[in-house]
């Protein structure tokens, strides 16, 4: 694999760090769905109060934002501070070179070091290729769960 730093996300990268969430946005058909502004991205983020927090995956030849893991931490009523990963995305020529085995143990580093219960994230049933890079670890799939959602804006 090429030289990569993995990194926590600055302000600096969100521009990059966007266009990752687009790239994952048009792969899982729904490019039309990602409203979020840049700056409403960037205070969420790195503001004041930051309700998320990144890794990122940085090509060091070229200085190229390759990958990105958005996290935040949930509680659980039974379990405790969890990690909930949002999008872990790693650019298509990026893909299958260990780029996301690195990420993924950077992100167990993280949690280990916040004594974080556990991390958890959702899936889409038909992303054959992430599921089987899920099952390399000792994971659980949960499919007695409804996801619920209601847009307010």
């Amino acid at each position: 694999m090429e030289p990569v730093l993995i990194r926590a996300a600055k302000p600096a990268d969100a521009i990059q760090m966007l266009n990752l969430i687009k790239e994952l946005a048009d792969y899982e058909k729904a490019a039309d769905q990602v409203t979020v502004s840049l700056d409403h991205f960037i205070e969420s983020g790195f503001g004041e109060n930051p309700v998320w927090w990144a890794i990122v995956a940085e090509d060091i030849s070229n200085m190229q934002i390759v990958g990105m893991a958005l996290y935040y931490i949930r509680y659980s009523t039974w379990k405790g501070q969890r990690m909930f990963l949002e999008d872990i995305v790693i650019t298509e020529t990026w893909r299958n070179k260990g780029l996301g085995k690195l990420m993924m143990n950077k992100l167990f580093e993280i949690a280990e070091a916040r004594k974080l219960s556990g991390i958890l994230w959702q899936v889409l049933n038909w992303n054959e290729d992430a599921i089987r890079f899920y099952k390399k670890y000792p994971v659980t799939f949960d499919d007695s769960w409804i996801n619920v959602s209601m847009d307010l804006i």
